[in-house]
């Protein structure tokens, strides 16, 4: 009886129920990766796997890093720009950024305006890599994404020393142009995500860590604000459904989940100059 009345009150939370998807609120998941991964097994990490989880959500546009970019260096970023070529209205990609192959990166940045159709900026995963953020073989591609005012999704971490919330402090005060997307808002950190994200309002808070959590999605709300999350599920990671039915179950406004779900990502696509379909 009471999720019952909870879905009268919401009507997109009925609409999704109902339909599985919305028709007035599309959703653009901003924190997404593809490819296999070692010791794990997913069912849907191909891009075209990919496009029926995200049809069966109402997901329009998934915005990723694909693992071999992150972690194959013989391959790097050449399988993304592959894949959003195969799919220019589902998928846009980050360039991934491995501080270990300079060289690699130098090219790879050098070619990043011939392919601003499958870019919308860059990946940065410091813990993995095992090099702190600021250090300075990131130096040239934190400069890159700040002449450009180009959105950045930088993989956070609550304690650690490569991506936690200080180094992410002093990354948002040294470009003070880039959109830094706080992946996973320092997980199980919160606090300090909402410290890091009032600081600095080239910040915003990206949910994917938090989508499951009770009450975190209504602390980030209250403290920070609806118009500063984005919507993020490391598909194939992690399920689509999962991650909207987390947002329709939360205490907030129908207007709060049209912001975190479509309004915010498209705003800061736009605002880089980047046509969103």
């Amino acid at each position: 009886m009471q999720f019952q009345s909870f879905i009268r009150r919401s009507p997109l939370a009925a609409e999704f129920w109902q339909f599985g998807k919305s028709e007035s609120c599309p959703v653009y998941d901003m924190h997404g990766h593809m490819g296999p991964w070692h010791s794990i097994w997913f069912p849907r990490p191909e891009a075209a796997d990919m496009v029926r989880s995200m049809d069966s959500a109402g997901v329009k546009l998934l915005c990723f890093a694909h693992h071999a970019a992150l972690f194959s260096p013989e391959i790097g970023n050449a399988a993304a720009i592959e894949a959003v070529r195969a799919f220019p209205s589902r998928f846009r990609a980050y360039l991934s950024v491995n501080p270990h192959y300079p060289d690699l990166l130098a090219r790879d940045l050098a070619e990043y305006d011939k392919l601003r159709d499958v870019y919308i900026g860059l990946k940065f995963l410091a813990d993995y890599h095992g090099v702190p953020v600021t250090d300075d073989r990131y130096r040239a591609a934190w400069e890159f994404a700040n002449d450009r005012s180009l959105p950045v999704l930088m993989h956070t971490w609550g304690g650690s020393a490569c991506n936690g919330s200080a180094e992410a402090r002093r990354i948002a005060g040294l470009y003070p142009n880039i959109k830094l997307f706080l992946g996973h808002c320092f997980n199980n950190h919160w606090h300090e995500a909402v410290a890091v994200a009032n600081e600095h309002p080239n910040t915003c808070l990206e949910l994917t860590s938090v989508l499951g959590r009770r009450g975190v999605i209504e602390l980030f709300v209250e403290k920070v604000g609806s118009h500063r999350l984005l919507f993020g599920t490391d598909l194939p990671w992690f399920d689509e459904h999962q991650g909207i039915g987390s947002l329709l179950s939360a205490d907030i406004t129908d207007d709060d989940r049209h912001n975190i779900l479509h309004r915010n990502a498209l705003r800061i696509l736009e605002g880089a100059g980047i046509a969103a379909q």
